[in-house]
């Protein structure tokens, strides 16, 4: 898998770091001679100075034969046009746009540019539905915020602790996915028995997630 990053520093390093480790072939562009120093002496990256929004430099960096394209510039407008490069021009299988402005998001879907991620709403979403004071986090929305993943602690309280898994009755697109008891994950089936203290990773829709969390935690939620 040839993988093309364009733009950031910090976050590009470890990105391409971490690809390589795997051992896929990774270049990296960016505009800034001084930023390309640094990230080649530091990588098994091939490293091109340039505009990644001029087609030219796209072409130079191999986007003709590349599997994914990355576009992580601070700048929404210089992302949204290195993806469109790479989608049009150059009919890169797959694209992905980091969102600084989370108000571009939906503009980017509307142009064509179907897989992003909004850093700011994400790690906002993140941080306004941390409740740890009640033992549950949210995690990373998914499906595009059609499915909620949520860690919950069972406390001595729950009216589910005692019980096997088959007896919770959970509503229609939920699942206990995974339970992590004295930090050792737990494929549950339906005799899995809940104990205190388990941690439990729940999907549900948005829809049904308070219910979920209820009938789990025996706590009101919104």
């Amino acid at each position: 898998m040839n993988i093309i990053i364009v733009g950031g520093r910090k976050l590009t390093y470890f990105l391409a770091r971490t690809f390589v480790s795997k051992g896929y072939p990774v270049t990296i562009i960016n505009r800034d001679h001084e930023v390309c120093t640094w990230l080649a002496r530091r990588l098994k990256a091939t490293v091109v100075c340039g505009d990644g929004s001029d087609p030219r430099v796209l072409e130079d960096a191999g986007a003709e034969t590349a599997d994914v394209v990355l576009a992580a510039t601070p700048y929404d407008e210089d992302n949204l046009v290195i993806c469109q490069l790479a989608q049009v021009r150059f009919h890169v299988p797959r694209i992905l746009a980091v969102v600084n402005d989370p108000e571009n998001e939906e503009v980017m879907r509307q142009l064509g540019i179907t897989d992003t991620v909004a850093v700011t709403h994400l790690l906002s979403s993140m941080i306004e539905q941390r409740v740890d004071s009640l033992g549950i986090a949210n995690l990373i929305p998914v499906g595009e915020g059609k499915i909620n993943v949520t860690e919950l602690t069972l406390e001595p309280g729950s009216p589910v602790v005692g019980k096997p898994l088959s007896e919770v009755r959970l509503p229609e697109n939920s699942l206990v996915a995974c339970v992590l008891r004295q930090n050792e994950p737990i494929v549950p089936r339906g005799t899995t028995v809940l104990a205190e203290q388990d941690r439990l990773i729940v999907m549900t829709t948005p829809k049904n997630h308070g219910h979920v969390l209820k009938l789990l935690t025996g706590e009101e939620r919104d």
